[in-house]
């Protein structure tokens, strides 16, 4: 029985001097890539293109010419309904007949 309990011990004891080698080993590695500037270029993504312009917004139809008629009328029952003074109409008369 003594044999045996020796026998685990030795493995034991060489199993954790490798783990422990190795982590070592590892970690000195990774202080050294880090420490030390890449000399290849990292393999990186293109940017993505940009964007294509936005479409400009469509403009609104130009208004169709209002009748100067209709609007001197409406502006004549306004000015009899006494909502528009006398001065208020006959300014927004010339700018309908300018």
């Amino acid at each position: 029985m003594p044999r045996l309990l020796r026998g685990v011990a030795r493995t034991a004891v060489v199993a954790g001097t490798a783990t422990s080698v190795s982590n070592r080993v590892s970690r000195r590695q990774a202080n050294r890539w880090s420490a030390q500037p890449s000399e290849q270029p990292q393999a990186q993504a293109p940017p993505p293109p940009p964007a294509p312009p936005a479409p400009p917004a469509p403009s609104a139809p130009p208004a169709p010419p209002a009748d100067p008629v209709a609007q001197l009328t409406g502006l004549a029952k306004l000015r009899d309904d006494g909502i528009l003074t006398e001065e208020e109409f006959a300014a927004e008369k010339r700018k309908i007949l300018a």
